[in-house]
């Protein structure tokens, strides 16, 4: 039977350095996807699941997550705890043994999403076995970057977290989602330090199962992202916009042609001759066109305008944009109050068609995607006719002169400039 007092820990502590230069103005739980913040989505399923009662684990940029928690209307009780040193999943989970009250509850990483259905599943599946923990297991293709599962008849026999090529002993991932009984806290308070000098919940796991305590697997069927690296934005961006019913609550100007399911927003205008061909969502304020094609799967945010002549792909577009005239922006992510003068265009294909590199927490690294344009951090503005390059990174508050090809990434709050031969130049000068 459900407790009727069901309990979660959401952990919302980490810095997303990977997810740079996003994560360099506000924390990756806040990042938007289909038009409402990471956290906003868990937090909705957890509602849905039947919990009444959050307690987020917090450190970096704390501030930001208490202050956007605080204006929502959440009908249920949200606390915080700070995870003083950023020492690992066991470490941030053992923060919350006196908010559990002994009682069974579940863990939620602040950066994945899944679909809302599977979070009600783990749970259920949990209350009608009462193992010491059920782990959500998916499996995928590429599972060294994550907590690898060894599974027997429904148990988890070994965990291996990150393992190389050759310690690979299965294609089932921990996907960051977790039910718990409270005896797990014994097992926490005993967990070593790893040699990445965390304490980390598969070693918490393993001493449990050497202890013969059961650990269940529940596998996660539908979609599920783990939102380490900017392109996850784009692939979870598609699963929610898709999932959304179609509705106008906007002003659609005759010669103006809406085609699939199209979200518009209260406020927004779509001018004549602009094509929007779902799904796309298109929020509160918006203001689109004339003549510009929206194309799959786009999310375009409040209060944005998108110029005359433009195209828009399969991109997220933040709050407070404006794409300029003749512009053109494929598989990419933009940040808030982005200013791209005329004829702005992000290339994202490469022109030997392989697949497109990024530099991730500064390491060249291979996205695995053939078209993937640009990521865009807040208030970035280009002059008319500046071209961006596949997989280049451009940080906050940075500016680029115009007709400049860019190339390689720049750094945030920096000017390039033409006459400086590409030399990045404090905005001072």
């Amino acid at each position: 039977m459900r407790d009727l007092n069901l309990k979660a820990i959401i952990l919302a502590a980490g810095k997303g350095k990977r997810l740079q230069p996003l994560t360099l103005t506000k924390p990756k739980h806040l990042l938007s996807v289909g038009g409402s913040p990471i956290l906003k989505h868990i937090l909705n399923a957890l509602i849905s699941a039947g919990v009444n009662e959050v307690l987020i684990i917090v450190k970096h940029m704390k501030e930001q997550i208490i202050e956007w928690c605080l204006k929502q209307n959440f009908n249920i009780k949200i606390m915080f705890k700070e995870q003083s040193d950023l020492l690992g999943t066991a470490n941030a989970i053992l923060l919350a043994e006196d908010f559990t009250a002994q009682q069974s509850f579940i863990v939620v990483n602040g950066d994945i999403l899944l679909d809302p259905d599977e979070v009600n599943g783990i749970i259920k599946y949990h209350e009608s076995v009462r193992p010491l923990c059920t782990l959500g297991v998916k499996k995928i293709e590429n599972p060294c970057q994550y907590g690898v599962v060894k599974i027997k008849n429904g148990l988890i026999e070994d965990i291996i977290e990150k393992p190389s090529q050759e310690e690979v002993f299965s294609n089932f991932i921990s996907t960051g989602i977790m039910c718990f009984e409270s005896d797990i806290f014994e097992f926490i308070k005993r967990t070593p330090i790893s040699k990445r000098g965390e304490y980390e919940i598969t070693t918490t796991l393993k001493l449990a199962i050497a202890d013969s305590k059961k650990i269940t697997s529940y596998e996660i069927s539908s979609w599920w992202i783990d939102i380490g690296r900017p392109w996850d934005l784009l692939e979870a961006n598609r699963h929610v916009i898709a999932g959304l019913p179609a509705s106008n609550n906007g002003v659609i100007e005759e010669g103006a042609h809406i085609k699939g399911k199209v979200v518009i927003g209260k406020g927004a205008i779509i001018r004549s001759g602009a094509y929007i061909e779902g799904p796309v969502m298109i929020d509160e304020d918006a203001d689109i066109g004339p003549n510009c094609y929206i194309r799959p799967v786009t999310y375009i945010g409040r209060g944005v305008r998108i110029g005359n002549a433009c195209e828009i792909k399969n991109s997220i577009i933040l709050d407070g944009t404006h794409i300029g005239h003749l512009s053109y922006v494929g598989d990419s992510i933009i940040g808030c109050n982005v200013n791209f003068g005329a004829g702005t265009k992000i290339a994202n294909l490469r022109f030997d068609n392989k697949t497109v590199k990024v530099t991730v927490n500064g390491v060249k690294t291979d996205s695995g995607l053939r078209k993937l344009g640009a990521i865009i951090g807040d208030d970035v503005k280009t002059g008319i006719g500046v071209n961006i390059m596949p997989g280049v990174k451009i940080g906050p508050g940075s500016a680029v002169a115009p007709n400049i090809t860019v190339w390689e990434d720049i750094p945030p709050y920096k000017i390039v400039n033409v006459k400086l031969n590409y030399i990045f130049t404090d905005w001072n000068l």
